[in-house]
């Protein structure tokens, strides 16, 4: 092709489907990335716990599991949708070609972050024996335990605007090294230190601080690495309007959307038994282990959602969305069904006890399926810039499930509180997928999706035999069972599931592997 030559028509087509692989396997790479890192923080949360059962005793470890998650859960508040807002905003203005108005919005972000969360900070330190009371701690072992947990507020802040701000670069790995696995890592190192002088709640929680500390310098170190060639441009009139305007609304969405996770459980308690409500908890936490991969794949696809919407690329936008969510459906489909035929000694994994909780796990599926049936719909409505709209739809559903909860707890116990949650669920995912629809055009379905119907009726019927025909405890129950059911599944995605396009990328893939 001569010098200001036009491609030809295949040769774009070409270019255009090489830019739409490059996209793929961008988002599959940070994805796996993303599961890699859950998996190791699984381990890592599920070692600091067994630590902390046999050192501080049941009482104990309930108080550094309430103090840190109510930590945690509050830092969502005290980003003040700052990192949100960067990772939007760096996504937007990399695809744009001007990196040089990347770092400036990225170091006003951080302080205002660092600013609001060091405010709340001081507020806890100052009325920290109300927190305590709020909790219903006393005795030495809640002393200092609400300071040393306040301390690592500023922290979570700057960590996690800083790793918000390399995701819109698309670089997950630093997500992996500081969030996913460093920070729960370094929680046990810093309390086995802090042990030694002190084996005690308040050093427990001090040693989780000092871990995001840790994840904040960590991740301003990388993100200084990936932006320090950029020559920093001032602040353009209007940046710092425009990202308040965006944050603003995300701030308590953010914290919304947490407690949502939690709400029927809490109203739950008022209700049943300590123990009820612990059969409860654990069906909730087994339902959630459905959205981890469309977590992972949403993380790494909100920058691009970001900066496609941002030039225009519509049809672009349209088709990663359709292709990603049929992908993340097709992958979470073992896991679904694996719930669906063996709830019961699934629930067993948290004790024999826990098996009552059947009848909610199976309600609470149904929620969880429609929310990764509609896939990375809410992110996609953040990323747009429709922060208003995503703060509406979470005070909604906050309003559904409370009202939901209080009317049908009381009734059933935790069977209705299943339904208050996966009603809520429902319905804001839905909710959500209109308001993508209308303002940004775009829908996750198509007609690929029959081909996922094949390969989930093998595996349905491969397990509910196996589940069947298997006796003994709940281990070999369902470790055979889900082994049979993926291994039926992948041999059927093998064979029908697959598209056109993606056999042909298979493919070739074997053919390069082969020639090598």
């Amino acid at each position: 092709m001569g010098v200001g030559a036009q491609p030809t028509p295949d040769e774009a087509e070409d270019a255009s489907r090489k830019e739409r692989l490059g996209d793929y396997l961008s988002i599959l790479s940070g994805t796996s990335q993303n599961v890699l890192g859950i998996a190791i923080a699984a381990a890592a949360t599920l070692g600091a716990q067994i630590l902390m059962t046999r050192t501080l005793g049941a009482n104990g470890f309930g108080i550094v599991t309430a103090l840190t998650m109510a930590a945690f859960v509050l830092s969502f508040l005290t980003r003040a949708g700052m990192d949100m807002a960067v990772l939007r905003d760096v996504a937007i203005e990399l695809g744009q070609g001007r990196s040089d108005r990347i770092r400036a919005p990225v170091a006003r972000a951080t302080l205002i972050a660092t600013g609001v969360s060091t405010l709340v900070a001081l507020a806890a330190l100052l009325f920290a024996e109300q927190v305590r009371d709020g909790f219903s701690i006393s005795g030495p072992e809640g002393e200092w335990v609400v300071e040393a947990a306040a301390l690592g507020l500023p922290f979570l802040a700057l960590a996690n605007v800083w790793l918000s701000a390399t995701r819109g670069l698309k670089i997950m790995r630093y997500t992996l090294y500081v969030f996913w696995a460093g920070q729960p890592v370094m929680w046990i190192v810093f309390m086995l230190i802090g042990w030694i002088f002190s084996q005690t709640t308040w050093m427990s929680v001090l040693a989780y601080s000092l871990s995001w500390v840790w994840a904040a310098v960590m991740a301003g170190y990388f993100w200084r690495r990936e932006s320090r060639g950029w020559e920093p441009a001032p602040l353009q009139p209007g940046d710092l309007s425009r990202l308040m305007r965006y944050a603003g609304p995300r701030a308590p969405a953010a914290l919304f959307s947490q407690l949502l996770f939690w709400t029927d459980l809490f109203v739950l308690r008022a209700y049943v038994s300590g123990a009820e409500a612990g059969v409860y908890s654990a069906a909730l936490r087994a339902g959630q282990i459905l959205v981890l991969f469309l977590t992972s794949v949403s993380l790494m696809f909100s920058p691009f959602v970001a900066d496609l919407h941002n030039r225009g690329e519509t049809e672009r936008l349209d088709k990663l969305f359709k292709a990603l969510t049929r992908w993340t459906l097709a992958a979470t489909m073992p896991v679904f069904l694996l719930l669906v035929v063996a709830p019961g000694p699934v629930l067993k994994i948290f004790g024999a006890e826990f098996a009552g909780g059947r009848a909610a796990l199976l309600i609470l599926l149904a929620g969880q399926f429609v929310n990764v049936a509609t896939g990375s719909v809410g992110f996609v409505l953040i990323m747009v810039g429709r922060t208003g709209w995503d703060l509406l739809v979470y005070a909604a559903s906050l309003v559904v499930n409370l009202g939901l909860a209080f009317w049908l707890a009381p009734r059933y116990g935790m069977e209705g509180a299943a339904v208050a949650n996966a009603v809520t669920f429902a319905l804001s995912k839905w909710a959500r997928l209109a308001l993508v629809r209308r303002f940004v055009g775009i829908q996750p379905y198509d007609r690929e999706y029959l081909r996922l119907i094949g390969p989930s009726l093998v595996s349905l019927s491969a397990m509910w035999l196996v589940h069947r025909a298997v006796g003994g405890g709940w281990t070999v129950d369902v470790t055979a069972t889900a082994a049979a059911g993926l291994v039926a599944y992948g041999i059927a995605y093998l064979l029908v599931g697959l598209t056109a396009g993606e056999r042909r990328q298979v493919s070739g893939l074997v053919g390069r592997i082969r020639a090598r």
